[in-house]
């Protein structure tokens, strides 16, 4: 026989393209259209529907970058329409090859209630089916110009992400706006077709079933009549059924397909812009649920629903009745889909605490399943703090970007730096957008690496970031799929569905340990530096407050700030989102995100001090606070002491001049040269003599290198970055600043490029630190500023603090999988340690750093250098990203074990702060062990009065410990995250209970006061 395959299948995209689909529609007639252009932000729906409307027509510009413009269509339906179904065609001026990347529309009926969304792939709105002759169709939609940033030449600058420089110049043409007859014999045909077409293309060519389907299609468009498609559609769909009808192999995969819409909460538009997004896409899905009894749709991010709820009551409505039908499914118990990478121990958490309570509240939905499809890797903390919400399943598909190592599993358990494990499954389909074409299904089929041992996997199914979610050709698609021959089969079910089947299947998976590592975007950990700033200073604040709050309230009866603290955690909550927190947002977003932060630390200041001035009392002293959880100067963690109560200050620091110029600096604990180029050139641990800057090395040494990544500027870091560095060895002038009984200090000013930074190094007395202050005023572009530090220390591996602990890396890139970690993150402080001595690095803001080691040639030793990432200059997003003045703070500790890390960045982080007073304030909770770390102190958020602690083991050993409260203890009882209580209650001595801790094991008390 001859082969005309590849005849028969060009056949079919054409009739297909030129004839078939365009017949979907075959009769039409113009709409009227009127506008509105809003002035500036976008206004209430009531005003949006009054304003009055201008003419305007198809092939019309309209539109300025990120503007809002009302527009009105109105028709009447030919009486020989009478009895077919009609729709509305509103073509914005879509690009359907970007849903969610550009104009958007949201239709209301006369009443101003919801209709649905308008979308690239979606842009048809049901009038009637069937329809009465004559009758009149009025309808409203609100339009967004949202401007296309990341465009076909994607990564290119541009001035559209900022309102205040996008200009006025419209963006969009008004496209199709008809009224039009829908023939539904023509659209089951197109799927047909699709289906089988997109099958076909996957299948053996020796196979039989390759042949069989392609034959029926011949037949099917041997049926067509091609000038009267509607006419002769049934007879062709009839030559179909045969192939639609032969079911799938009984070991055919299955998947379990979910309706999703993956919503960036800010990325490449404001977040004003996602919560019309939001509108859109729910009040589309909840539009589709009412019209597919089969289909189930599910959203995470509880805030997206909170939105919702204040912006759109009537669609929240919609979205309450869904969830209470079981087919709308909250998912993944999370305030956003954060980033878990940079986020405090508490913040991780409280990520689950609020939205799992929201969920809890709003629908009495409690999620088992955490799910980050999206988010750029996952701290080897996350498995505790997802088993600790009272969750157990994570879904996300991120990692399949890794550029360098194909993970090794779709279905594992992830086993946490303390050894919980979390059931996790990364979606074969390789996509969190599925459309439920051919290629996706053979490929999550094909690339699904536990085949033998597990059958199942999840799809989620959607357009996303405003594209409009799950369409009707998907569901007619999914509908085909559900049992055909040569095809995984598909269902529809809701993720706890899936993850319970999976598990079921296989129980026994293989074991991932440690931090779910993304190879790529590692750039995340440093770009927008004054977001990340903002973030940990709001995390410490919010530390402090609670802290000092919950005393006050305990000990003098000031109100406890319930509502502020929820409302302040839920914006710093949501700022953690995965491209606000990471930099890789468009400049309206950080530019926002700075004045945001602002505003919480002006409020959060006023509750600590109200807090403080309450427990300080009266008096003519200063009261010394103390938030870290370590003890200090004299000072308990978490208490008080009036100033002229503290011992004096110990030790003498002096600057002396250095042989060939600089300056030597020495407080009896450390001995720090600094030579005439202002580089710490040695530093002595007098306790032991041991230096511990490399010979012939220089540290706190700013270096500079080319940052051009191939690809996602704000994002990516290329590795090939390294291969061009200048170290910044020049200066401008080197003075001391600082030469006191109890102070040494050195300023050095140099000047590189458009920058200038200044870098100031201190020595206290009975301090065994080098305390680095580092102001850049950076004008740079596409450049990478660093800090090294080249340490005389041997080690394989490094430690790194992350939620509730910290966990290794190695120094070395014996394998892809080490060479591939180039730059990780670190919270408050990487570690480093030869038997019996160690360094540490502690850091006020940065996260991103590299470690890297070498051999000398000239005395065989190791050079283990760590460099913290300073700042960067991509220009996409956000082509003025990082530029004018920052500061860093970091300091160096010789001879500090992983115990002198876990202080020393908490104090970095926690500085004291004086209250004028006269009282002590002794402690409201203690522990007797310094490897315990109180991460949280507060009042339940029930509001009884209870006293809720957080505490964990923070150094990787076992602990005993006895918490005491500094309050009569009627009752104590372990509880999970959202302060549920999860065991008996433990035993209460003297105002106390003793806890035993597991290696970085995080545990909640909550404690009921006598």
């Amino acid at each position: 026989m001859h082969d005309d395959r590849s005849l028969v299948e060009s056949r079919l995209k054409r009739v297909l393209d030129e004839r078939i689909r365009p017949a979907v529609y075959p009769l039409s007639v113009p709409l009227q259209v009127g506008i509105w252009t809003a002035p500036d932000e976008p206004v209430p729906v009531t005003e949006g529907l009054a304003a009055p409307r201008t003419p305007i027509a198809v092939g019309d510009a309209w539109g300025a970058p990120w503007g809002t413009s009302w527009l009105t269509v109105s028709g009447t339906v030919p009486e020989e329409w009478a009895g077919r179904t009609v729709e509305a065609l509103i073509d914005l001026g879509f690009d359907a090859n970007m849903p969610g990347f550009q104009c958007e529309g949201l239709v209301y009926r006369p009443d101003g209630s919801p209709v649905k969304g308008l979308n690239p792939r979606n842009q048809w709105v049901r009038i009637a089916s069937p329809a009465a002759g004559g009758e009149e169709v009025l309808l409203h939609v609100e339009a967004a110009s949202n401007p296309v940033i990341l465009d076909y030449h994607p990564f290119l600058p541009t001035e559209l992400g900022d309102k205040d420089t996008a200009g006025d110049r419209p963006q969009y043409r008004l496209a199709r706006m008809d009224l039009a007859v829908l023939d539904e014999t023509v659209w089951e045909l197109v799927a047909d077709l699709e289906v089988l077409g997109e099958l076909m293309a996957e299948l053996p060519v020796e196979g039989a079933r390759r042949w069989d389907i392609l034959r029926a299609v011949e037949r099917a468009l041997d049926a067509i009549d091609l000038q009267d498609v509607g006419g002769t559609a049934a007879r062709a769909r009839a030559e179909l059924t045969g192939v639609l009808a032969s079911p799938a192999e009984a070991s055919a995969h299955r998947i379990s397909a979910v309706g999703h819409a993956h919503i960036d909460s800010a990325w490449l538009w404001p977040l004003r812009e996602t919560v019309r997004k939001v509108a859109r896409t729910t009040a589309n899905m909840t539009a589709l649920l009412e019209d597919e009894p089969d289909f189930v749709y599910t959203m995470s991010q509880a805030q997206q629903y909170a939105w919702i709820k204040e912006h759109r009551p009537e669609v929240y409505a919609r979205v309450k009745k869904a969830v209470a039908e079981g087919r709308f499914v909250p998912a993944g118990g999370m305030w956003v889909e954060s980033d878990t990478n940079m986020p405090s121990s508490e913040a991780m958490a409280r990520q689950f605490v609020h939205g799992k309570r929201f969920f809890l509240d709003e629908f009495g939905v409690e999620n088992q399943e955490a799910w980050l499809p999206d988010t750029f890797g996952f701290a080897g903390g996350l498995p505790q703090i997802i088993k600790e919400a009272g969750s157990k399943w994570l879904l996300t598909q991120k990692i399949s970007w890794s550029q360098v190592n194909s993970f090794p599993h779709h279905t594992f358990w992830w086993e946490g730096i303390d050894g919980t494990r979390i059931f996790t499954h990364f979606p074969p389909i390789d996509t969190y957008n599925c459309s439920m074409q051919g290629r996706e299904i053979a490929h999550a089929v094909r690339n699904f690496k536990d085949k033998g041992r597990a059958s199942h996997s999840i799809a989620p199914t959607g357009w996303g970031d405003g594209g409009g979610g799950t369409t009707r050709e998907m569901i007619a698609k999914a509908a085909r799929l559900r049992d055909l021959e040569g095809s995984a089969r598909v269902r529809w079910e809701r993720p706890a569905e899936f993850f319970t089947k999976a598990q079921a299947e296989y129980p026994d998976p293989p074991v991932w340990v440690g931090e779910l590592y993304l190879e790529l975007h590692r750039a995340t950990l440093t770009s927008q530096a004054r977001t990340k700033q903002g973030n940990r200073t709001s995390e410490n604040l919010l530390r402090e407050a609670e802290l000092w709050a919950a005393t006050a309230a305990v000990r003098t009866g000031l109100p406890y700030p319930y509502e502020e603290l929820d409302r302040i955690w839920k914006t710093v909550l949501l700022h953690q989102f995965h491209d606000i927190l990471p930099g890789s947002s468009i400049a309206w977003v950080h530019r926002e995100a700075e004045r945001t932060y602002a505003a919480v630390a002006e409020e959060l200041t006023a509750i600590i001090d109200r807090a403080q001035r309450a427990l300080a009392g009266r008096g003519d002293s200063d009261v010394v606070f103390n938030g870290a959880p370590h003890a200090r100067a004299g000072v308990p963690a978490g208490g008080a002491r009036r100033a002229d109560a503290l011992p004096a200050a110990g030790g003498r620091c002096t600057v002396e001049p250095a042989d060939g110029g600089g300056h030597v600096l020495d407080n009896g604990l450390l001995r720090v040269t600094v030579d005439a180029r202002g580089l710490v050139v040695s530093v002595v641990d007098l306790d032991t003599g041991r230096e511990t800057i490399a010979p012939g090395a220089a540290a706190n040494l700013l270096q500079l290198h080319p940052d051009f990544p191939n690809m996602w500027d704000a994002w990516d870091v290329d590795r090939f970055y390294r291969n061009t560095v200048t170290d910044l060895t020049g200066h401008d002038e080197i003075v001391v600043t600082a030469d006191t009984p109890h102070t040494a200090a050195v300023r050095v000013t140099r000047s590189f490029g458009s920058s200038t930074a200044v870098q100031t190094l201190t020595l206290t007395a009975g301090a065994k630190r080098l305390d680095l202050d580092t102001e850049v005023d950076w004008h740079e572009t596409e450049k990478f500023l660093k800090a090294a530090f080249p340490l005389d220390l041997h080690t394989d591996r490094y430690a790194a603090e992350t939620q509730f602990g910290h966990l290794h890396r190695p120094t070395h890139t014996n394998t892809s999988w080490e060479a591939a970690k180039f730059e990780a993150c670190n919270h408050r402080f990487v570690h480093l340690e030869e038997p019996g001595w160690g360094v540490a690095l502690v850091t006020a803001s940065t996260y991103g750093h590299d470690v890297t080691r070498t051999v000398r040639p000239e005395d065989h030793g190791t050079t283990t250098t760590v460099r913290a990432s300073l700042l960067r200059a991509p220009r996409f997003p956000d082509p003025h990203t990082d530029q004018g003045l920052h500061r860093f703070r970091h300091a160096l500790v010789p001879g500090a074990d992983i115990g002198d890390a876990v202080r020393e960045g908490y104090r970095i982080n926690l500085p004291e702060r004086r209250v004028p007073g006269g009282a002590d304030v002794a402690p409201l909770v203690s522990v007797d062990d310094d490897a315990v770390v109180l991460s949280a102190v507060k009042l339940a958020d029930d509001g009884s009065g209870d006293v809720v602690v957080r505490l964990y083991e923070s150094r990787g050993g076992r602990a005993r410990t006895r918490l005491a409260a500094g309050f009569p203890l009627a009752a104590a009882r372990r509880c999970d995250l959202l302060e549920r209580p999860r065991e008996d209650a433990l035993a209460v001595q003297a105002d106390g209970v003793a806890v035993d801790l597991r290696p970085f094991q995080l545990v909640t008390l909550r404690l009921t006061r006598g």
